[in-house]
């Protein structure tokens, strides 16, 4: 059977159908995309399907709309381009932690930052775990080889453990030492003997430079440098502008970085973004002189490949440059898997909710071990493969010095930090470039609480390094964060003063108490559900209060006060006559 053949479709279900029929777990496979409805036939694959060989690619800071085929328009990346017909895409797939050495140590483990203790760049992986290279190492006869960086804890290290190291250190600029990469791979590819498997790692730097370009361009020169590339710009992300009423954590890093430092032009941010995809073609041409060379020494067609980044870049959305932002620019990273005639060629998936974790199980899956024991992460294979077997709901990204969270459902992302109280909310079907933060709207309050949980639950499966900081936060359970006023604070008091705004008495007070520390939301509703006016969205101390409301420019009539303050919501009715 022609493995295309396994992803044909009987028909289209709606969800409710798809979760009976399926278990949950089923997929559409319609003109080379995925999507809730049911395989027609899933075959198990063969226990003695395994490759020869194994060959992964990294790159470093990376977003996952940079690919051609994809449908980037504003670069051309022939090899990545080939990668994708001849391979499986996961449109889905995210980073552990939009930092180097963290999101690395979720690759080469399949567990979480947290818990391989690399919780900030410059970290090694905890002893008591193995990487990558040590597992192999240990449970097959591959032959282990890694090129380029590493970056736990060392960007590039002669020795690492589990692996012998083709590249030392050419610099710290991918410009010059990716070629090194890709030569060096090319020549190994050509000269080992044949007598075992291999397990190559190809790790590049690029497109990471785009880091010392914004310390070249954080100011905005006179003139335009290169008016003859001015029509060659990008144009700005529709999601350009920004929520003022972020996390504290999101303002600080904007407000530190070149591009408000900079004060700059429209015409720089698209110059800025210009320049990204370049650095994006430079390491195109590195891969594809590795794919060329599997190719001619005769790899092919018994290798799996495969590629993805570390975390993403922020590209002008949100008005963000760099990474440690858990918007979808920094987690959303690229993932292809490849294996001529045994995975899917040229399909996508645009459903599964995938992570770096994923990795290392996925390359032991297809070297017939079993994953080290506490590996967080999911093989992908079953999904290559075609099997209807259940999937995550849910997946969680961490930001760096453990201070934030991610919680990605099918429909919903919602992130917090420690100690913040501004949370955020996004519908990711209706509002994909994250610019309406739905927390604060008590319509949301369940979903609210859905999330919440699922990070709760999230990290109780955990086993957190000793040394990792803020280990306070809420989702620990422990803390004074918001999800301790969420199960403690209950107002003793809610109430409105008797005469309601009228000509007589503009305005009205409202009084309430509460007893534990708590996020307090109070919101003038009109009697269609539209929002008229918040009164209040600020973390609250045990104690009372009073606020008054003064309403100006609305009409006479029936309105609705609701006050949230965690998960308990309180109403009162009120009429307004002028």
């Amino acid at each position: 059977m022609n493995v295309n053949d396994k992803f044909k479709v009987s028909g289209a279900l709606n969800r409710r159908e798809f979760i009976k029929r399926s278990g949950g777990a089923a997929m559409l496979l319609a003109d080379g995309i995925l999507s809730k409805s049911l395989f027609a036939g899933g075959e198990k694959r063969q226990s003695n399907d395994t490759p020869e060989n194994i060959l992964l690619i990294l790159t470093d800071q990376q977003y996952i709309d940079t690919i051609a085929a994809a449908g980037c328009p504003y670069v051309k990346t022939p090899a990545l381009d080939q990668l994708k017909k001849h391979g499986f895409y996961f449109s889905q797939s995210h980073s552990t932690n939009p930092v180097c050495s963290p999101a690395r140590s979720s690759i080469f483990t399949g567990r979480m930052p947290s818990e391989t203790g690399v919780y900030k760049n410059g970290l090694p992986i905890r002893t008591t775990i193995p990487n990558l290279g040590q597992w192999f190492s240990q449970k097959t006869d591959f032959e282990t080889v890694y090129a380029g960086k590493w970056h736990l804890p060392g960007t590039s290290q002669r020795f690492i453990d589990g692996f012998t190291v083709l590249t030392g250190m050419i610099g710290g600029q991918g410009n010059v030492w990716d070629t090194y990469v890709s030569r060096a791979c090319e020549g190994f590819l050509w000269n080992r003997s044949k007598e075992k498997p291999f397990l190559l790692v190809a790790s590049f730097m690029q497109p990471h430079d785009i880091c010392e370009w914004l310390r070249l361009n954080t100011y905005v020169p006179g003139q335009f440098r290169y008016p003859e590339i001015s029509s060659q710009l990008p144009a700005l992300p529709d999601n350009f502008n920004y929520d003022p009423n972020e996390p504290e954590s999101v303002k600080n890093k904007r407000k530190d970085r070149e591009g408000r430092l900079g004060n700059w032009t429209e015409q720089h941010w698209r110059y800025y973004r210009w320049s990204y995809f370049r650095h994006i073609e430079m390491v195109d041409a590195e891969i594809g002189r590795i794919l060329k060379a599997i190719k001619d020494a005769g790899y092919a067609n018994d290798t799996v490949i495969v590629f993805t980044s570390d975390h993403g870049e922020g590209l002008g959305h949100h008005q963000m440059v760099r990474k440690s932002i858990l918007y979808e620019q920094g987690v959303k990273v690229p993932l292809l898997i490849s294996w001529p005639g045994h995975i899917p060629e040229d399909q996508a998936d645009d459903i599964h909710l995938v992570s770096g974790i994923d990795i290392m199980p996925t390359l032991c899956d297809y070297a017939g071990i079993e994953p080290p024991e506490h590996t967080i992460g999911t093989s992908l294979r079953p999904l290559l493969d075609g099997s209807i077997e259940p999937w995550r709901d849910y997946i969680v990204s961490e930001v760096s010095s453990n201070t934030g969270r991610m919680v990605r459902t099918e429909q919903y992302k919602y992130i917090v930090y420690n100690k913040d109280p501004v949370e955020q909310l996004f519908d990711m079907q209706n509002d994909p470039g994250e610019t309406e933060n739905l927390a604060p709207d008590s319509q949301f309050a369940s979903i609210l609480t859905e999330h919440r949980n699922m990070l709760k639950e999230w990290e109780s499966k955990l086993d957190v390094a000793p040394d990792v900081p803020a280990t306070d936060a809420w989702w620990y359970g422990s803390g004074t964060g918001i999800q301790d006023g969420a199960q403690n604070s209950i107002p003793g008091k809610f109430e409105l003063h008797q005469n309601y705004p009228n000509p007589f008495n503009p305005s009205t007070r409202i009084k309430f108490e509460i007893a534990h520390q708590a996020l307090v939301d109070i919101n003038i509703y009109n009697l269609n559900g539209g929002l008229v006016e918040t009164l209040v969205r600020e973390q609250k101390s045990a104690g009372s209060y009073t606020i008054e409301w003064r309403p100006q420019g609305i009409a006479s009539g029936l309105y609705v006060c609701i006050m949230k303050a965690a998960d308990n919501v309180f109403t009162h009715k009120m009429m307004y006559l002028k």
